[in-house]
């Protein structure tokens, strides 16, 4: 089939909008997938997709339509996510596509990620087809969603689909829309091989399946490729598509998504936005690949048991390979052993990877408390990065501590904009401008700290608006700010494992909570425990474990009182020398129960 009747298209929208539903349509109506093999949601291929209700990953498929005048097409479509912290998956895939379905739920309207996801798009010059879906609904109100298509996102109300995809309406004008509205994909006149590496997986028994987007050429069995990163070469052992299943075909040709199975042994040799080209006549220049994804919030993650190590070491790297935001390296702490430092885009996104390493690779692992990456500058002028309370320096050493800000755009009903500014203030930050968006609804545009909004601030403002509102966020660099490293001593003990960096007006609070939740886990010793938050020598909360006591006088009945002062004195005499030389083991389970709390 010529390229000319290919189409490559993406769809786009806010959490929950119905993205996945769509595409289990679109394959209906193209007969893509066998009656017998379809079921809800099949593109959320991990267990772990469909238990949340969420996309994770981004799944290709490959669908032959034939058109209303007889012409049969090849389109290729990428289910994506919509969650804030896998916003990179849509940008790479859209990379690899011409077109974007735009859905908008027609009885929620449009939200904070239907508009970060229609700029990725617009970046990438895609055509845009807006769907009004969930018209069955009975709160849907699809000239409202008209009125907000042209007034917000200033596309013309008359290019919008009404549908339901849950019922199967307005599918089949989806599909012409698809093909008349989103133009073919242009091959580069020398027909030299190019294709993009937009994902990789690692298959135990084939190795590393490459998932590419093809530009120009043709590539097919036997072919030696080389990637464009590594300039090493490959023999290509098989190409297909995705149906949505890895079908193998003979060749793949310009414009086709597909995979490439080449001998590619280990996980580091496939890195996401390179090209693939021929190794007997290579392009001239790699494709623009995409920009590199920096991690925002760092992570201890360590085996429970000491003996996975290794194990945790390797899932990690075949983890890497197939999600290009994940970063690891080594690190070691006196309270939990041998382990590492990993960086995330977000705390869904660190969930979700906790969540895989123990359920692909069965890894049993407890992590620290999240934190962000802080630069310091210290007072003889030298700049460091910290994302480990452990690496920053002394307080006489350092001049200013400047940390992550976000630009955080919240959409609500306006009767909510009371408790939300409320909200923001509580977590040190500004409203910076309040827009009205039709007659019920408002966005706030605020400033942010990151370490603020990353661990409650979206459920806060979930349950404070009823689950009215979202929000969607951009960093907006760095600002000075008052942080200090706040120790948790116990016994006199600095324990680093519960060291964090926070804003000194928010110390006091969070040391008599972690106090309070460690006097809970650590089990009592024959003397008194003091568990104190400190910052430098300063002691700003305290709480104490009582000690057990020995009852030394349930022999003396009745008698002398001196006799029953003499054993309590000697008892305390025991106690002051036990407190001087004894040390407080804190078991490993006080650790797990302490860091796997969310609070």
């Amino acid at each position: 089939m010529s390229t000319s009747l290919t189409r490559n298209f993406s769809i786009i929208a806010h959490i929950d909008h119905g993205k996945t539903t769509l595409s289990d349509r679109l394959m209906d109506a193209t007969k893509t997938v066998a009656q017998r093999d379809q079921q809800a949601q099949l593109l959320d291929a991990m267990d772990l997709e469909r238990e949340k209700g969420i996309t994770i990953k981004s799944h290709p498929v490959a669908m032959s339509y034939t058109a209303k005048d007889g012409t049969t097409y090849k389109l290729n479509l990428l289910d994506t996510p919509g969650h804030v912290d896998f916003s990179y998956e849509v940008a790479r895939s859209l990379a690899a596509c011409e077109g974007a379905i735009l859905m908008i739920d027609a009885a929620q309207g449009v939200e904070a990620q239907t508009m970060a996801n229609l700029h990725l798009a617009m970046e990438q010059n895609l055509t845009i087809i807006p769907v009004l879906n969930k018209i069955d609904l009975p709160a849907a109100d699809v000239e409202r969603c008209k009125q907000q298509l042209e007034d917000i996102l200033a596309i013309p109300a008359e290019d919008a689909i009404p549908a339901s995809a849950k019922q199967g309406i307005g599918i089949e004008e989806i599909l012409e829309a698809v093909v008349q509205r989103v133009p073919a994909p242009v091959e580069n006149p020398d027909k030299l091989l190019r294709a993009s590496v937009f994902d990789s997986i690692y298959d135990t028994y084939r190795g590393v399946v490459s998932y590419v987007r093809v530009f120009s050429g043709t590539v097919k069995k036997g072919q030696r490729v080389k990637l464009f990163a590594t300039g090493k070469t490959y023999e290509v052992k098989e190409v297909g598509v995705f149906t949505p299943k890895m079908t193998a075909r003979p060749e793949l040709i310009a414009g086709d998504v597909g995979y490439v199975i080449a001998n590619m042994k280990s996980a580091d040799e496939a890195k996401i936005g390179d090209t693939l080209t021929d190794s007997t006549h290579p392009c001239p220049e790699a494709l623009p690949g995409y920009k590199e994804i920096q991690p925002m919030v760092f992570s201890g993650i360590y085996p429970i048991e000491s003996s996975d190590y290794e194990g945790l070491k390797m899932a990690m790297g075949k983890l890497q390979i197939n999600d290009a935001a994940f970063t690891f390296m080594s690190e070691s702490s006196t309270a939990l052993g041998f382990g590492f430092r990993c960086g995330f885009l977000g705390l869904l996104h660190m969930e979700i990877i906790q969540e895989r390493l123990r359920r692909e690779f069965n890894m049993d692992v407890i992590s620290t408390y999240p934190s962000v990456i802080y630069q310091v500058t210290k007072t003889n002028g030298e700049e460091v990065i910290v994302d480990n309370p452990s690496f920053l320096p002394e307080q006489q050493e350092i001049a200013e501590i400047r940390e992550p800000m976000v630009r955080v755009f919240i959409m609500i009903p306006g009767e909510y904009i009371g408790d939300i500014m409320a909200l923001v203030m509580e977590k040190r930050g500004d409203v910076t401008h309040t827009e009205t968006i039709d007659d019920t609804r408002v966005m706030l545009t605020c400033e942010l700290p990151l370490a603020e909004i990353l661990v409650d601030f979206n459920d806060r403002m979930k349950s404070m608006t009823r689950g009215y509102g979202s929000m969607d966020y951009e960093h907006s660099g760095y600002r000075p700010a008052k942080m200090v490293k706040m120790d948790m001593l116990i016994a006199g003990e600095p324990v680093e494992a519960f060291s964090t960096i926070v804003h000194r007006d928010k110390a006091e609070g969070y040391g008599r909570a972690l106090a309070i939740r460690l006097k809970d886990v650590i089990p009592q010793q024959l003397f008194v425990v003091a568990i104190q938050a400190c910052i430098g020598g300063k002691i700003i909360a305290s709480e104490r474990i009582s000690a057990m006591r020995k009852n030394v006088t349930a022999k003396c009945y009745g008698g002398d009182i001196s006799r029953k002062r003499k054993l309590l004195e000697k008892q305390k005499k025991g106690k002051e020398k036990m407190k001087a030389f004894g040390k407080v083991n804190i078991p490993q389970d006080a650790f797990i129960k302490v860091l796997k709390s969310g609070d």
